[in-house]
């Protein structure tokens, strides 16, 4: 298993915006479309990364713990489907499906909107605020396939819940390690 890491965008950055098909419902979404209230979550992803299996079902309690606090999540696969057809569409509907995604599973197969966030590795998790600045971007938790830990959204979650209290996140920050996203040539 490659172990990357988060290239950690600089916090403030503006959320590039970026118009995507959802593989789930074969609709387009841009940012506008899936922006919450509070914040916005943006999670790189894939399907056959095993940080991102190890940490899905919590991806989904997250999501539906905060966006009725007025987040808005979404999730994006930049995979090249030529080397990894694991990761196509169809594919990708059916991973959304077999873990219950509340969000839309946006597919980048430009691989520019994976480009322009800076992401590195699945999972790559990115907050940002009301006003769309970049306020957290790394790890979910401590956890990784095989190390013991077991899997909280601490990291993410304490974050989430700082803008909650209207309170500052804390700019110590963790990035997160996966898979490298797996690059066209």
């Amino acid at each position: 298993m490659a172990r990357t890491p988060s290239n950690m965008l600089p916090l403030g950055t503006i959320a590039p915006d970026f118009t995507l098909v959802d593989s789930i419902t074969n609709d387009t979404y841009s940012l506008n479309d899936v922006k919450g209230e509070k914040g916005t979550v943006v999670m790189f992803i894939c399907n056959h990364c095993p940080f991102v299996i190890h940490v899905n079902e919590e991806i989904v309690r997250i999501a539906n713990d905060y966006r009725v606090q007025g987040f808005g999540f979404v999730a994006i696969s930049s995979n090249d489907i030529e080397k990894y057809p694991q990761d196509a569409p169809k594919e990708m509907w059916k991973t959304a499906q077999k873990n219950n995604y509340t969000f839309p599973y946006l597919f980048d197969e430009t691989q520019d909107i994976a480009k322009v966030y800076d992401a590195a590795c699945t999972p790559d998790f990115y907050l940002f605020d009301s006003e769309l600045k970049l306020i957290y971007r790394g790890q979910l938790d401590d956890s990784r396939p095989g190390n013991g830990i077991p899997v909280n959204g601490r990291d993410l979650r304490q974050a989430l819940d700082a803008v909650l209290r209207n309170a500052k996140v804390s700019e110590e920050q963790k990035p997160s390690i996966g898979c490298n996203i797996k690059w066209k040539e």
